[in-house]
């Protein structure tokens, strides 16, 4: 028989990737939590035994996508730390393989950050969530500047925001003219001479 602890694992996990395809087929507001436990196959009961609403899912939608980023980026850091540029250009490749589908996790992000924008709650959990993220990927930027003998000209928080607002801004162009803007080429392109412009 399955040990209760990792069966409320697995119980989180279908409810998560049910989430995903709901909430990407049917918007944040347009998905139930009904629809949400016949796509992973459980009852309301097992919804609200390890979530209290929608809300909170998703904030560990967002958690589980950047525990995943950040175990991977720390993993590069014994054989890239040396490399700062390649470092930033393996980086980048994980940002885009970190969430399993590019396009629906853009959806869902997106939506709620919108849905953040009108409820404080909301806005608070996301806050706190994007902030402990930010916290960890600076640690790790500043880790790197201090095995290069770097200094950064600006607070390397300052950087990591920079990076990620570019990286959200490029994804939602390259998904609307993948043609014209490849995935990753507008990061690949700016980012390492904005690392040089503020790195001594």
């Amino acid at each position: 028989m399955e040990p209760p602890k990792r069966r409320r694992t697995n119980t989180r996990a279908r409810l998560l990737e049910g989430a995903l395809e709901v909430f990407a087929e049917r918007g944040f507001h347009g998905a139930s939590v009904e629809d949400i436990c016949d796509r992973a196959g459980f009852t309301r009961g097992a919804f609200y035994s390890n979530f209290g609403s929608k809300d909170e899912l998703v904030i560990a939608l967002f958690q589980a996508t950047t525990d995943r980023l950040i175990e991977q980026i720390s993993a590069l850091l014994p054989e890239l730390a040396n490399e700062p540029v390649t470092l930033l250009d393996a980086v980048l490749g994980l940002l885009d393989e970190a969430a399993p589908d590019q396009r629906r996790w853009h959806l869902i992000s997106t939506e709620f950050t919108l849905h953040a924008l009108r409820s404080p709650d909301a806005a608070r959990a996301l806050n706190e969530q994007r902030e402990a993220f930010r916290s960890r990927l600076t640690h790790l930027v500043e880790e790197i500047a201090e095995t290069n003998g770097l200094e950064f000209s600006v607070p390397p928080e300052q950087f990591v925001r920079l990076v990620i607002a570019l990286h959200e801004g490029a994804r939602s162009q390259s998904l609307l003219e993948p043609r014209k803007v490849p995935a990753g080429s507008l990061e690949q392109t700016f980012l390492p001479v904005v690392l040089e412009a503020v790195t001594r």
